[in-house]
């Protein structure tokens, strides 16, 4: 069983690296809905920010481009931010730990993402891009639920996906996002803020790896001498 969940985990990866790096337009084509994704874990770090800080959302925005807008009222401005890059990394780094360590809790946690995307969609309408992308992304999600056993697969390289794409685009995808935070918190310059969120991103994954593979570990059989 372990060691079937490490070639699960070895197979995933490689399918999206192979994507990535050597799969040219193909490649970026399979991974633009995934990137999207992405952005739509993005945006939905900041709503949660709002949401578990006494605020509102107002909208929730994912462009074709990949880039993405979350409008939200009240709350905690600091954590808002914060939300979108350090938010996704936990979103991602949960959806993998899940498919890696917790088959049961695979199926429902994908009817819980198609859920929260769906909702989305509806309740924090910005564009029909965007309502459309989460709604169609929604119900790919529960047909793979409902209708095949690919489901901690799928919630892996979702994770997976997630993970490398934020720390690859650390100095990229939240450039806004830094420097409202530089704003709020003077004491770093924007360009430092950007590394201590890597560096938060990098040990949260680190650390979601090692509870991933010590879990994986066989343990050895402990074996008992009796002396008659």
């Amino acid at each position: 069983m372990k060691n079937k969940t490490l070639i699960r985990i070895l197979i995933v990866l490689g399918i999206y690296l192979v994507l990535r790096y050597l799969g040219g337009e193909i490649g970026q084509m399979i991974l633009k809905p995934i990137n999207l994704f992405v952005t739509y874990l993005h945006e939905f770090g900041h709503a949660f920010g709002a949401l578990v800080t006494g605020g509102d959302v107002v909208a929730l925005q994912v462009n074709e481009d990949g880039s993405g807008v979350t409008t939200t009222r009240g709350g905690s401005r600091k954590l808002i931010i914060m939300g979108g890059y350090i938010g996704s990394a936990i979103f991602g780094n949960l959806l993998f730990l899940i498919g890696a360590r917790w088959p049961k809790g695979a199926q429902f946690t994908i009817y819980a993402l198609a859920l929260s995307m769906a909702v989305a969609a509806v309740v924090w309408f910005n564009s029909m891009f965007t309502t459309t992308f989460l709604l169609v992304f929604a119900l790919a999600l529960y047909i793979i639920a409902s209708k095949t056993n690919l489901d901690r697969d799928i919630l892996m390289f979702l994770g997976l996906a997630s993970i490398v794409y934020i720390i690859q685009d650390f100095n990229v995808g939240p450039t806004s996002d830094l420097q409202m935070y530089a704003e709020e918190m003077v004491i770093f310059p924007q360009k430092m803020w950007m590394y201590i969120w890597l560096a938060v991103v990098v040990i949260l994954t680190f650390f979601n790896l090692r509870m991933i593979f010590n879990g994986l570990k066989v343990k050895e059989p402990v074996i008992k001498n009796t002396l008659d």
